[in-house]
């Protein structure tokens, strides 16, 4: 996607209640939309006595480098254990503002990633739940608290973001117990009162340093990633040589495959493949209000399990955990994750070897078939990877293993002197019984004149389909948005800006239960919204 794009959405974050210019009768200017939401099924509250304590209420404006830092402290009328611990965020913006990232940490550990949605001159507030049960080995004692949320406020980003955070903590009974988990959470944060993410340029990487309990029998990382600038949109960057063949086009380089990379003490431990997040200012911001792009305001993180590395980590010692962006990105990637250990109370430690960490290098193949700017660019990637090794545990010698799979399939399509883009990708594979097939197509008209003077037009496809098969509790999810919409300008005055949207979850809640819901929007408002469960 054309780099100079993004001078345009600093155009369109400034909107405000303009007179249009004449348009065609097909084009509407809409100034307002409806509150955000998503077809999410909500996270489950049990029945149990709980108390709620507010974590945050704190204004968000001139915020860049400087985040809220609390404590967290637990209630004493609600001492545990827990059945179940629900983290609730609710913002709420006016006038004119982009959409921002935003990260949570809880001692250390990041418990929460998110963006802003962008808002309109009326205002408007969302809300999400996150459930953060897995965090309880730190919610018992008080803890540093802190959240942050880059922003600006001057005479053209007006929109301050006004964030509450809210911590519930449900009573475990005999009919509702604690559920079973890691038992220790190791954040890779060095300071647990400091904003425990990096961003991180090509060759650079986030160096942690760990010491995990003797005792550890299972170790599992999650892991987050997010690409900014020209990152931000990786899924339609092209190669690099057609960037320098072409300076003055704008273009994007770096490919337009990315993974990130986890070692341990210098081993090779796994790599994953991010899911391709669109803000919710993305391509064309009237495509994501009010339904916000898959992942842009809940996003999930990625999974690893490093048990085959166990018996290198368990001498007492402090160990590195590296984080890799991904080779030859052209701009930011910002990085973070928690390393989660369940013990063996049996024994005092657990040993082991590591017996194989085959993570080659990806194996990328590029063609090109076009001259110049009108050029059709594939992007191919079979990937595999494998680690095991055996434990020595209080149940005897255990086997270990983590691997990954996937193939990527990326088809960029530039036309019109690159006036016309067309991507369409597809990334299905597994890491072990966690499935995920995620596809995006996005359709990109961009009629430039100069800033005063252009007209961008997008439909946008994202699918995220997961499953687990095996041992534990199945998950199935299917998450599909498809958008159109645009905006533009006519000598300098707004004179398009409409869209219309759809998004339909279906799958397993976190009850277990099936749960759907179907929502359909246009000049964004809702126009349908059925779900069931």
């Amino acid at each position: 996607m054309r780099r100079y794009l993004t001078a345009l959405l600093v155009a369109v974050a400034a909107l405000g209640v303009v007179t249009a210019a004449p348009a065609s009768a097909a084009d509407r200017v809409v100034t307002d939309y409806q509150d955000p939401l998503t077809a999410l099924p909500p996270v489950s509250r049990p029945p149990t006595p709980h108390c709620t304590v507010t974590a945050m209420q704190h204004v968000f404006a001139n915020s860049y480098g400087q985040p809220y830092v609390g404590t967290l402290t637990p209630p004493a009328e609600c001492a545990g254990p827990w059945t179940k611990v629900v983290l609730s965020w609710t913002g709420k913006s006016q006038g004119r503002q982009y959409d921002r990232l935003a990260g949570l940490w809880i001692g250390g550990a990041e418990v929460l990633r998110t963006s802003t949605p962008e808002p309109d001159p009326s205002g408007i507030t969302w809300s999400f739940d996150r459930d953060i049960t897995e965090f309880s080995p730190l919610l018992h004692q008080p803890q540093p608290f802190v959240v942050d949320l880059g922003n600006v406020v001057n005479d053209t980003y007006t929109g301050p973001y006004d964030i509450t955070v809210t911590v519930s903590y449900y009573q475990a009974d005999r009919a509702h117990p604690a559920p079973r988990q890691a038992d220790t959470v190791l954040p890779l944060a060095a300071d647990a009162s400091k904003p425990g993410w990096r961003d991180l340029s090509a060759g650079q990487s986030y160096d942690a340093q760990v010491t995990v309990p003797a005792n550890t029998a299972k170790l599992t990382a999650e892991i987050y990633a997010r690409g900014g600038g020209c990152e931000e949109f990786w899924w339609s960057n092209v190669p690099d040589s057609l960037v320098q063949a072409n300076p003055s086009a704008g273009l994007c380089g770096g490919g337009a495959y990315r993974e990130v990379e986890v070692t341990v003490d210098g081993k090779p431990a796994g790599v994953v493949s991010p899911y391709s997040v669109i803000y919710t200012g993305g391509v064309a911001p009237m495509l994501w209000r009010p339904i916000t792009a898959i992942d842009s305001i809940v996003t999930l993180p990625y999974t690893i399990d490093l048990s085959p590395f166990i018996g290198l980590l368990t001498d007492g010692k402090p160990h590195t955990v590296r984080l890799i962006p991904p080779k030859g990105i052209v701009d930011l990637w910002t990085l973070g994750a928690n390393l989660f250990a369940t013990t063996d109370p049996h024994v005092q430690r657990v040993t082991g070897t590591l017996l194989q960490d085959n993570v080659p290098d990806a194996d990328v193949r590029t063609t090109t078939n076009g001259t110049g700017l009108d050029n059709k660019i594939v992007t191919h990637v079979q990937r595999t990877w494998r680690t095991a090794g055996v434990l020595r545990t209080s149940a005897g010698i255990v086997p270990v293993n983590s691997s990954g799979q996937w193939t990527f399939d990326n088809t960029t399509t530039l036309a019109d002197s690159a006036a016309h883009q067309i991507t369409d990708q597809r990334v299905l594979g597994d890491y072990g019984a966690s499935g995920f097939d995620f596809s995006l197509k996005a359709d990109v008209t961009q009629n430039i004149v100069n800033d005063n003077n252009y007209r961008i037009d997008a439909t946008v496809h994202q699918g995220r389909r997961l499953w687990t098969v095996g041992g534990g509790a199945p998950q199935l999810s299917v998450d599909e948005i498809d958008t159109s919409g645009g905006f533009g300008r006519t000598n300098g005055v707004l004179s398009y800006a409409d869209g219309q949207s759809s998004e339909r979850w279906s799958g397993l809640a976190d009850t277990g239960r099936f749960y759907s819901r179907d929502i359909d929007t246009a000049h964004g408002y809702v126009t349908r919204d059925v779900h069931y469960g």
